[in-house]
């Protein structure tokens, strides 16, 4: 029988476990259109869309497809930069669209558009569902399609909307979702915005999987030790936390869990218990499954030889490093650096 990854370092590696790649149906694929309006948020916009593309990316199949809409050729963006359209609004399908995105800004202006009112009223009664990021909403409220719902909305235009749609439920909140309507009120929300949707369509072992990709800097101090599980969690034991820095810290050379223990504060049943209840499995497990991690790593990223990074990644011979591998990856190291673990 064949190991696999079992801790929080399971997300981390997702994308490349030789197992995930085969006999997996193709998933639905959900058509997301973006609408630029002059002067849009760029990190808005750039945050939501790296969502959808890095779930794609660790996904076996694409999950969605992204179209980029403007009312002209180049949109530029508050930074000055312009942004290519793939499709004129004029020309969008829009009830071929399962999701359609209002992309504002602070400096876009908030004035009625024909055409955008139309299109949106002809996406919501196709069963389209509508966003905004910034102020974007506006333009859906303006539509008619926002009332008796939640709405995100950055908080300098929030009295105007109060006073514009008073049947518009606003919200406090950095992002809503409310049946089919999503708002996110600023830049910093859209990303985590879309990592919802794509958490309620595709589930959490996903979500955290683009976040191994996404958040890896989010916090001062990370360290690379664990999943992002286990750097948001801030009610982690301090033996814990101990434990998981001694094994990041000894990877060449592993400590054994006594060692390990030693420095804990606590008896090596008491430390067991920590695994298990915040990483899922037994130090040993975890300490093999990181050090594996990290041979991952060295593979995909230099070009040293597979005695050395066996030996960096504290393996005493190269037959077990391949096995271990082997195991876990479903492919032998060798294999793996050539890049046959890839989708074909």
């Amino acid at each position: 029988m064949r190991a696999s990854f079992e801790s929080v370092l399971k997300d981390k590696n997702c994308l490349h476990i030789n197992r995930l790649l085969y006999d997996v149906q193709p998933k639905k694929v959900h058509r997301v259109a973006f609408l630029l309006l002059d002067n849009f948020s760029m990190m808005a916009f750039t945050g939501a869309v790296d969502a959808l593309v890095t779930a794609n990316l660790m996904s076996t199949s694409p999950l969605y497809e992204i179209v980029v809409v403007g009312r002209t050729d180049l949109v530029t963006s508050d930074l000055g930069i312009s942004i290519s359209v793939d499709c004129n609004l004029n020309d969008l399908k829009e009830s071929q669209q399962n999701l359609i995105l209002v992309c504002g800004g602070f400096r876009v202006d908030l004035q009625a558009n024909q055409n955008i009112r139309t299109k949106l009223r002809s996406a919501a009664s196709a069963g389209v569902t509508l966003g905004g990021l910034w102020n974007g909403s506006y333009f859906i409220a303006e539509a008619g399609l926002l009332d008796g719902y939640d709405c995100a909305f950055h908080p300098d235009g929030r009295a105007m909307m109060a006073e514009l749609f008073p049947k518009v439920k606003l919200s406090k909140d950095s992002f809503t979702l409310d049946r089919n309507r999503i708002g996110c009120a600023g830049a910093n929300s859209s990303l985590g915005m879309m990592l919802e949707i794509v958490r309620l369509e595709h589930g959490d072992s996903l979500v955290r999987a683009v976040e191994e990709v996404l958040n890896c800097d989010k916090t001062k101090d990370a360290v690379d030790i664990s999943a992002l599980i286990l750097d948001k969690n801030l009610t982690l034991p301090q033996p814990l936390k101990v434990a998981l820095e001694l094994m990041h810290s000894n990877i060449e050379e592993p400590l054994t869990i006594d060692e390990i223990v030693s420095h804990s504060s606590l008896s090596r049943r008491q430390l067991e218990r920590l695994f298990c209840r915040y990483v899922n499995v037994t130090p040993p497990r975890y300490y093999l499954e990181l050090r594996l991690t990290y041979a991952r790593q060295l593979l995909q990223t230099t070009n040293k030889s597979l005695v050395d990074i066996a030996v960096a990644s504290g393996f005493v011979s190269i037959s077990h490093f391949r096995r271990c591998f082997r195991e876990f990856f479903d492919i032998p190291p060798g294999r793996f650096r050539t890049g046959q673990h890839k989708v074909r």
